[in-house]
């Protein structure tokens, strides 16, 4: 009787125009390996290699990042394809070799292990209208990068071409009407003053290139039938890179894991009898700052989350710590509503919301549950939603 063919994972180091590869089985054999390059020829190399296992997974590190277009590719030709954190196959290496030395073939071997060992790591989708966001959001934050660039610049200039410079909060319509009251008379002046003005004139272009951008996220936000907008302190830049990154919600067993992911619970970090926890520094820090952002607006306006900080300083909190404590419920508010989101898009239940237990509302108000001081949850009791079926 024929055998059953052996399922393997395929971990990849992933670079710009080469890729090493490693074949693993469930047992953790390795049963083959090579280094490709990313042109056609040596992608098809690439993929008539694998073709020998019928029952293949690909373990790629960093889809969001240099692993992507590699990925992408895959996708494409029906290929099955995981993403592995950088952060989890670093951790692995140091064990496994018993140093953190860095090769492409050690980095292949500890994301191929990464890929045979552990269960839950999430599945790479091409989903056209995620890619459509990523490209436009990256975009938005990239507008974003060149504005404080420029106005930084600007400021600086104009405080040698004005005594006490400019005020901080300052438009380009502000900043001409400002440098048409100064006519310098040395050569180095004259310099600033057109320096200035040539800043000025790419600001109103970036002006103009956010708000269009703005306009394009928002029409395209509506189509994803997302309520994140919805929610005090997050606009279209906010949502569509929540979504990016966080993908598939359902991955997330509950709130505290996705509170760990977010980098907003506290690690424990008590001794003997003395009790307490620090900032965590890990998680993913674009939605991190998200959550910053959120809850800088929210403080900012008469919000719930107002209400939440002072009352938090009051318990004796600093203000760092009531602003930490802030980021942790404001990380729960986000999760359940995506949930709330996905469950309305998959119609998974009679009511067509799952999780809508709570009184926050869509300018903000916070869920009455105490984990805002919950340290890093242990492991997943329960198997992800979204878990692959990797070699077992």
């Amino acid at each position: 009787m024929d055998q059953e063919p052996a399922r393997v994972v395929i971990g990849m180091d992933p670079h710009k125009r080469s890729v090493t590869s490693e074949v693993m089985q469930a047992d953790e054999a390795i049963v083959g390996s090579g280094r490709f390059g990313t042109d056609l020829a040596g992608y098809r190399d690439m993929v008539t290699m694998a073709r020998q296992w019928p029952l293949r997974v690909w373990a790629i590190e960093g889809c969001n990042g240099i692993g992507r277009h590699i990925a992408l590719r895959l996708l494409a030709d029906g290929e099955q394809v995981i993403d592995v954190p950088p952060k989890l196959s670093a951790r692995v290496r140091a064990f496994a070799t018993g140093q953190g030395r860095k090769t492409d073939a050690t980095d292949a071997h500890s994301i191929a292990l990464v890929g045979t060992r552990m269960s839950g790591l999430r599945p790479v989708v091409n989903d056209e209208q995620l890619a459509v966001l990523r490209v436009l959001v990256d975009r938005r934050r990239a507008l974003g990068e060149d504005h404080t660039r420029m106005i930084s610049q600007l400021h600086q200039l104009l405080l040698e071409l004005i005594p006490g410079g400019a005020k901080r909060d300052l438009s380009a319509a502000q900043a001409k009407r400002l440098l048409a009251t100064v006519r310098p008379r040395d050569v180095a002046g004259k310099a600033r003053r057109r320096v200035a003005a040539e800043l000025i004139s790419d600001l109103e272009r970036i002006y103009a290139r956010k708000k269009a951008a703005n306009k394009e996220l928002a029409e395209l936000l509506t189509t994803t039938g997302t309520t994140l907008t919805r929610l005090h302190g997050i606009g279209p830049s906010g949502a569509a890179r929540l979504l990016v990154e966080v993908g598939d919600i359902t991955r997330f067993p509950d709130n505290n894991h996705f509170a760990s992911w977010t980098g907003t619970a506290p690690i424990d970090a008590s001794s003997g009898d003395h009790v307490r926890h620090r900032l965590s520094r890990g998680g993913n820090r674009q939605i991190n700052r998200v959550l910053h952002i959120m809850a800088t607006v929210q403080l900012r306006n008469p919000t719930e989350g107002r209400a939440y900080f002072d009352r938090t300083k009051a318990r004796g909190k600093t203000s760092n710590e009531a602003m930490r404590c802030l980021k942790r419920r404001l990380s729960d508010i986000v999760f359940r509503t995506m949930l709330n989101d996905a469950a309305h898009a998959m119609a998974t239940s009679p009511g067509g919301q799952r999780g809508n237990d709570s009184d926050s509302s869509a300018t903000g108000s916070q869920p009455h549950t105490g984990t805002s001081d919950k340290p890093l949850p242990g492991p997943a009791t329960s198997q992800p939603r979204a878990a692959l079926p990797v070699a077992s």
